[in-house]
């Protein structure tokens, strides 16, 4: 079914949606959550929360790309769920590890000034990472929006597991520099 049919099914508020949605791109939606979550219950889970916010969200929302749509819904809840879950057992992974290296690179903070920020903030890492090359950027977003391991970018991509490291260090100090320059740290 194209995704504007399924896109339809949720605004005429059809249960068919959810079937669709998973047929479609529940094995996407599952890699990603997986990835960022050690556990494939806590995957499913997130999975499942990511229909009941697409269900939530359709209407008011017309996503345009309903694969991107449904890949920032499970990114967010996945990434709540790990939150919750160290914040109980202080674990590792991937994830942990991956948010580590971006430490340096991006400022945090609470206040309503700092929310502010962080959107300026988004607006420039989408700009930056536009304008990598397309090997650098698919391998900056495997690593840093998809949390996948070092060792499966390398086996994908067919670069040695040093190569890849190499290119995520040189690409995370340019955009140190980038946001430097912006202003932005």
């Amino acid at each position: 079914m194209e995704d504007h049919q399924i896109i339809d099914l949720f605004w005429g508020r059809d249960q068919r949606a959810i079937t669709e949605t998973a047929s479609k791109y529940g094995t996407y939606c599952y890699s990603i959550a997986r990835n960022i979550l050690s556990s494939p219950g806590d995957a499913e889970e997130s999975v499942n929360d990511t229909y009941l916010g697409a269900w939530n969200s359709i209407p008011p929302h017309r996503p345009a790309v309903l694969r991107t749509f449904l890949g920032k819904i499970t990114r967010r809840v996945s990434l709540n769920r790990w939150r919750d879950s160290v914040r109980d057992k202080r674990g590792g992974g991937e994830t942990a590890l991956a948010l580590e290296e971006l430490k340096d690179c991006a400022p945090s903070g609470g206040t309503v000034e700092e929310a502010v920020l962080a959107e300026e903030l988004g607006r420039s890492l989408n700009r930056f990472v536009a304008g990598l090359p397309e090997t650098e950027r698919r391998v900056f977003l495997r690593r840093y929006w998809y949390l996948d391991s070092i060792e499966s970018i390398s086996l994908d991509l067919g670069f040695s597991v040093s190569k890849v490291k190499s290119m995520l260090h040189r690409t995370r100090g340019r955009l140190r520099d980038h946001l430097q320059r912006e202003g932005m740290i």
